[in-house]
């Protein structure tokens, strides 16, 4: 771990991403959810934007100049201006809305199976289906995802690995254990890791989970591959 961040509002987290030292959190929960911005280390967000209450907010990730936001069992998703915070159009989604991420020209969304769904950028029009494996054995409850150094990255629910994914093969080529910025909320089982966003040092990551106090600045280590890695992965 580099460094130890605030939270703001220590939020449901469901989707996070970084840009130019601002952070958009996607926050779930029915009557609860939003769209939030600060800025890296701010202590509050400066601008926040709830989503109807009837909509579960979940996975977010900029595709060129929109941005996107899943959501979980609504089969919809909203496109959104990034700056301004305002939804700019809602489109219909074919799948539990998970994770998503831009990677290399197209859109990733994960719905917490063992599939990644490749889709257009522009409509989330679904395009192809990536099944993933680790060792043959499918790794399933596949969520946050981000993209970075060619892989695809998730987190696993209820899990403290990140796993890093070959888009061409499926194939999951690292695994690392977040050990060590893993917190401990006594009587709150969904505080578990979720939100995975890539920082522009290699190999570095920023890492949360839902109602954390802290956000954790990360460099993944070099050696990523254990012994027997689907027996601590695979679903």
């Amino acid at each position: 771990m580099l460094r130890r961040l605030p939270h703001p509002g220590r939020g449901f987290t469901q989707g996070l991403i970084v840009g130019r030292e601002m952070v958009w959190e996607s926050t779930g929960g029915y009557g609860q959810s939003a769209l939030r911005r600060y800025r890296l280390g701010a202590q509050r967000a400066e601008a926040e934007a709830p989503l109807p209450p009837e909509l579960f907010a979940e996975g977010i990730c900029r595709a060129g100049a929109q941005l996107w936001q899943l959501t979980w069992r609504e089969r919809v998703a909203l496109r959104w201006d990034a700056r301004r915070l305002e939804v700019l159009d809602k489109v219909p989604f074919n799948r539990e809305g998970w994770g998503i991420c831009a990677a290399d020209g197209m859109v990733l969304t994960s719905d917490g199976t063992s599939e990644l769904i490749s889709r257009d950028p522009g409509t989330l029009a679904p395009l192809g289906r990536i099944q993933v494996r680790c060792d043959g054995e499918r790794v399933t409850e596949l969520n946050d995802l981000e993209w970075a150094g060619g892989r695809v990255w998730a987190n696993l629910l209820g899990k403290r690995y990140l796993v890093g994914i070959d888009p061409g093969s499926g194939e999951v080529t690292d695994i690392v254990d977040a050990k060590a910025v893993m917190e401990r909320h006594w009587g709150d089982p969904e505080a578990v890791l979720n939100g995975v966003a890539a920082l522009p040092g290699p190999g570095e990551f920023l890492l949360t989970g839902k109602n954390w106090r802290s956000m954790y600045h990360v460099r993944l280590a070099g050696d990523r591959v254990p012994t027997e890695p689907a027996q601590l992965i695979a679903g």
